[in-house]
């Protein structure tokens, strides 16, 4: 008959009385500490954070769309969504420009003396291969960069007035509300020196 043989293993961590005995002659190492799993936390929920005004400033325009329907029972939340969405909107509106935009004759009426009432246009008097032009021209791209709510245009200077003298060259127009409020003629009137700097304020 076969011997069968028995190995008996308690609970991980467990001691018996005669190991215990062992350990305190040294003939058994340090009883290592019993496992402590770590205590379960769970992860966030979403819809659980508190939602306030820093919460829907990191959102984008398609984002708060997006929210429309989760905040319907949320006065303050719905409100802000509206004004932020609001300012997006006026900001796209504002910053609609920001180059020097070349035009011909048939488009002057359109680009500037139709623009909008609360649109400023500056309008470059030129011609190719005066050096003068080309220096004031760089300088109106720079701020045109800066100052993208005014519509900056350039026009060939007899596309615009027939016969209008080179010697005038290079000239500026400032239009606003269908009128000339200031005109520039020559790089005399800006100085010495021509730069974004010294050149008027918009």
């Amino acid at each position: 008959m076969a011997d069968y043989h028995f190995v008996y293993k308690d609970v991980e961590g467990a001691s018996t009385q005669w190991d215990d005995i062992q350990r305190k002659l040294g003939n058994l190492p340090e009883k290592p500490p019993a496992f402590k799993p770590a205590p379960f936390t769970p992860a966030p929920d979403g819809d659980s954070i508190p939602k306030d005004k820093a919460w829907i400033d990191e959102k984008n325009e398609d984002e708060l769309e997006e929210l429309e329907d989760d905040l319907d029972d949320d006065r303050f939340l719905e409100e802000y969504r509206k004004k932020r969405l609001a300012e997006m909107k006026e900001t796209v509106k504002i910053a609609k420009f920001g180059s020097v935009v070349p035009i011909s004759g048939s488009d002057f009426v359109r680009e500037v003396s139709q623009a909008p009432p609360e649109v400023w246009v500056v309008v470059l008097l030129y011609k190719d291969g005066y050096q003068e032009c080309g220096v004031l021209l760089r300088c109106l791209e720079e701020l045109a960069t800066k100052y993208p709510a005014t519509k900056f245009v350039k026009i060939i200077s007899t596309d615009c007035i027939p016969n209008y003298p080179d010697r005038n060259l290079p000239t500026l127009l400032v239009y606003n509300n269908s009128a000339v409020k200031a005109n520039y003629v020559g790089l005399r009137s800006f100085g010495r020196r021509c730069t974004p700097e010294s050149k008027f304020c918009i």
